[in-house]
């Protein structure tokens, strides 16, 4: 068997090639996995143009010099096994490499999950290490694959988002303003349903003209505007800043006019061509521009409410999430199917060029 990989420049994302090669021979505790499908979001994009600061290039290292691949969400099933607790055919939910195929060494298996021991991946985020068998998943339904593909990761981090706003008493902006840049992508609207259920929080979505119908339709937003309508906000309103775009003039925009900026936090980079340069944060007016570190939330939280007390809060959090997303007659989100190894590389062309429908989510499948 071969596995297809989709490869990226680390210094030109719009660099793509596609690479086959023949499945390497398991070492004992091995199991290889079919990944049979994955999405692709902005999430992704963020993962690379933070590759190295972040250490995303290191989960699935490509092995050649200047090339990287993506790291993405998604479901696959066990093709082979030489480890005695994991069998052939289970179905796992994870982290995987934009590729066909992987392989994980199963380590702290339980009943519910597992994490992959690679060493190196011994220094990375746990949460990113952790494969969940999906017979034992609180939150797994086969039926909502593709939407647990899709939002599953991203509407973690817009829970914890919220969470740790509310943990910090809004820095001081409650009451207030939150104010949410790239309003149409899906962990911003997942956010905005989170904070809508704050007392006190006026949340303001902040996206393209061409957006701004879309956001407004999601009934998540309190108010909607455009980029260049950020002066309806007034400039001594208590607030806090939540980037998702990453645009470095948008983020000076905001630090220069909102005199009680209490707090800006740098989540993503889904305006990739316009990414603020690193640094770009240190000589704003206001608050310094924090990047948002949705695992060191996860840490804190478990420790405060313990394991159980947290994966229930989230269960629930998500199936509201869910539900209103599949609600009435033109859903939030609309699932495009791709495969083929040249489907995915179109469809990543398309989500790293920013275009086509918001209400669009792209899942592929790599798999011959």
């Amino acid at each position: 068997m071969s596995t297809d990989s989709l490869l990226v420049r680390k210094d030109d994302l719009s660099a793509t090639r596609l690479r086959s090669g023949d499945d390497e021979r398991l070492a004992d505790g091995q199991v290889r996995v079919r990944i049979e499908q994955f999405a692709l979001t902005s999430n992704n994009i963020t993962y690379a143009a933070f590759g190295e600061a972040m250490s995303y290039w290191q989960f699935f290292p490509s092995g050649e010099e200047g090339w990287g691949i993506i790291p993405v969400w998604g479901f696959a099933t066990v093709s082979h096994s030489l480890h005695p607790g994991v069998a052939v055919g289970e179905r796992l939910y994870g982290y995987f490499p934009m590729a066909s195929a992987a392989e994980l060494t199963p380590e702290r298996l339980s009943p519910e999950r597992f994490t992959d021991g690679a060493a190196h991946r011994s220094a990375l985020p746990s949460v990113y290490n952790q494969y969940l068998r999906t017979r034992s998943d609180p939150l797994y339904t086969a039926d909502t694959e593709p939407l647990q593909s899709l939002l599953r990761p991203l509407f973690l981090t817009s829970w914890l988002i919220d969470d740790f706003l509310d943990d910090n008493d809004f820095f001081g902006a409650r009451p207030g303003v939150a104010l949410l840049s790239s309003a149409s992508s899906k962990t911003a609207y997942g956010t905005a349903f989170q904070l809508a259920q704050r007392e006190g929080i006026e949340v303001v979505g902040l996206t393209s003209a061409a957006n701004k119908a879309f956001c407004e339709s999601l009934g998540c937003y309190h108010r909607v505007l455009a980029y260049e309508e950020l002066d309806q906000v007034a400039a001594d309103a208590p607030c806090v800043y939540v980037d998702f775009a990453g645009n470095g003039a948008l983020r000076r925009e905001i630090h220069t006019r909102f005199a009680n900026l209490k707090h800006s936090a740098s989540i993503g980079g889904t305006h990739v061509d316009q990414l603020a340069a690193s640094g770009a944060g240190k000589n704003l007016p206001g608050p310094r521009a924090t990047l948002f570190f949705a695992p060191a939330q996860v840490k804190k939280r478990s420790g405060d409410w313990g394991p159980q007390e947290f994966g229930q809060r989230m269960v629930r959090a998500w199936q509201a999430f869910v539900a209103r997303v599949n609600e009435g007659p033109r859903p939030w989100l609309a699932v495009a199917h791709h495969r083929g190894t040249a489907a995915a590389q179109a469809a990543y062309a398309e989500v790293l060029a920013g275009r086509g429908d918001p209400r669009t989510g792209h899942v592929i499948s790599m798999a011959r």
